[in-house]
């Protein structure tokens, strides 16, 4: 990792020193230099972790609130150490531990789906996959600081959101307000995947090269939608599912 991480900042000045003012393909060449290879690899490996968090979930029932809790400490905790080189074994370490336990918190929805139709879990994984390439590809083609004005009309987005989740605390949810809130909730995230991803070009831009930190963030994007994902999906699916049961018991 830290001959990955030095080469890549060594790469990164040697293209920032880089002449050549010229067009739409040069210049998205050089927004895409300023993102670390490092970044995607370690969301890969974080995903692989949660799968892992997830699989375990169904086979031995751990996922609850202290796996939530234990990802909010990993969390917590690799923010607050320094990314120095020093610190880049463990700062990963506490990632793909944080990842490991987002696993099995988000492990309930995943084992229903996998009992309803497991072929859900396939089409919205990559469903979500492509949507977080379409979108973050959009944001590195896109004109620099072109959608970071989305950071206040996304921040309001999920404000709403919490305010929604807090008054169904109070007064119960109903089918619209649940619809609504989860449809609304898809398009922040999505949202936020253009937001966050020029949001890392520009800070790698000014030198921030936390290769570890971009991941942990484009990661929660990606897992938050998927989730959401998947309970639109399986809603449909059982919607579905009870019509054909009810046109079966007409026939008969």
């Amino acid at each position: 990792m830290e001959s990955m991480f030095g080469s890549w900042d060594a790469q990164s000045q040697r293209m920032r020193k880089g002449t050549g003012t010229g067009g739409f393909n040069m210049e998205s060449l050089k927004r895409l230099g300023h993102i670390s290879p490092a970044v995607y690899l370690t969301l890969c490996s974080a995903l692989a972790f949660s799968a892992l968090g997830a699989y375990l979930h169904i086979i031995l029932n751990i996922g609850g609130t202290l796996t939530t809790v234990g990802c909010l400490a990993a969390v917590a905790f690799l923010i607050s150490l320094p990314p120095s080189q020093d610190q880049e074994r463990n700062r990963f370490a506490l990632l793909m531990s944080a990842a490991l336990l987002e696993g099995p918190s988000v492990g309930p929805i995943v084992d229903l789906v996998l009992r309803f139709d497991p072929r859900i879990l396939v089409m919205a994984f990559i469903g979500t996959a492509i949507a977080f390439g379409c979108f973050s590809g959009a944001a590195i083609i896109a004109k620099r600081r072109e959608y970071l004005y989305l950071g206040g009309l996304l921040s309001s987005g999920l404000s709403i959101l919490l305010w929604l989740q807090f008054a169904a605390s109070i007064f119960g949810h109903s089918s619209t307000t649940f619809m609504f809130e989860l449809y609304l909730g898809l398009l922040v995230f999505l949202g936020y995947m253009v937001f966050d991803t020029q949001e890392i070009i520009e800070r790698a831009h000014h030198g921030d090269m936390d290769y570890i930190k971009h991941a942990l963030t484009l990661f929660t994007d990606f897992v938050v939608v998927l989730v959401r994902v998947l309970v639109i999906m399986l809603k449909n699916a059982q919607e579905k599912s009870e019509d054909e049961n009810k046109r079966k018991k007409r026939s008969f």
